[in-house]
């Protein structure tokens, strides 16, 4: 199964909701009048593109289709192409700086949002390009965090640094670096606690991890990943506020995307915070995370053909 094939499998239910909610407004082709666009606009919310989004991208069709004969699929198309002009300036991979020994990269997001599968699957992405990896398990909070970690340390044969149950995690990510150091590691991926309803605590540790890391290296982290569940839908907005504010997001990563009809929500993040969408999560595989593409994602959400 290509890469698309799966996108579009795993956006299936998006798809359908936006596609079917086209299909039913076209038996044929009808001109585009008021009416329309409003029950065109209803679709794309309900899809959690979110009101802004869906009536910048309404507001399009409007200027360039409006009174104008039109038909289910040429809307789809024409809506494809707006969404990948959002979509393009946020698609960026997540590069590593070879001149860095190591990339440090500290990943974050709520508890539940696949944080250490997401950890997992860029090891192995990694590793698979011939790099030396190494987990940290900051997450010190949760013994299922760290055995997880393990897990895939094993399967990736990556090295993973971890503590005991509720030992400081900055001093964890501290220790992991210094040996990241040593050893010469390419790749550093530090694993952190996502205790949201106790903003305070949580923001405090994150800025602890942050700052003993600077310690060693002014310039780290050098990326900081918000991993996102897409089947929160719009939560995810309060999300990428939070974790922007906590510990200053460089880029996100979309999980859970084949359990949902909420995928519009990728469309509507991009749109609002511009910030780049390293990969995308469509399934429980160790390959089914990928760097993210504007084109396919547009095409798969609107039940087009690549």
């Amino acid at each position: 199964m290509s890469w698309f094939d799966k996108l579009k499998s795993g956006l299936g239910r998006s798809s359908a909701q936006i596609t079917d909610g086209i299909g039913n407004l076209f038996t044929a082709k009808r001109k585009l009048d008021g009416p329309l666009l409003e029950e065109l606009q209803d679709i794309l919310i309900m899809s959690d593109m979110g009101a802004q989004t869906a009536g910048a991208l309404v507001n399009e069709l409007k200027r360039t289709r409006f009174d104008k004969e039109i038909s289910a699929q040429e809307i789809r198309e024409a809506l494809a192409s707006e969404i990948e002009k959002i979509l393009k300036p946020v698609t960026r991979p997540l590069e590593i700086d070879a001149s860095l020994k190591p990339h440090v990269v500290l990943v974050c997001g709520v508890n539940g949002a696949g944080k250490t599968t997401t950890i997992g699957k860029l090891a192995k992405q990694f590793k698979d390009e011939g790099k030396k990896v190494m987990l940290a398990a900051g997450d010190t909070f949760r013994a299922a965090a760290i055995e997880q970690l393990q897990v895939w340390g094993e399967r990736t044969n990556s090295t993973v640094i971890a503590s005991a149950i509720g030992s400081d995690s900055a001093s964890l990510a501290f220790d992991a670096l210094t040996r990241a150091r040593e050893e010469n590691i390419d790749v550093l991926l530090i694993d952190t606690a996502g205790r949201l309803q106790n903003k305070t605590n949580l923001m405090k540790e994150l800025e602890k991890i942050v700052r003993v890391i600077k310690k060693i290296d002014e310039s780290a982290p050098h990326d900081v990943l918000l991993v996102l569940d897409a089947t929160v839908g719009q939560n995810a907005h309060s999300q990428v506020e939070t974790f922007k504010q906590m510990v200053g997001v460089t880029g996100l990563a979309m999980t859970k995307l084949d359990g949902t009809a909420k995928g519009g929500v990728v469309v509507a993040l991009a749109d609002k915070f511009k910030l780049p969408v390293y990969a995308l999560g469509v399934g429980e595989g160790v390959d089914d995370l990928k760097s993210f593409k504007a084109d396919d994602f547009s095409k798969s959400l609107m039940g087009l053909e690549n």
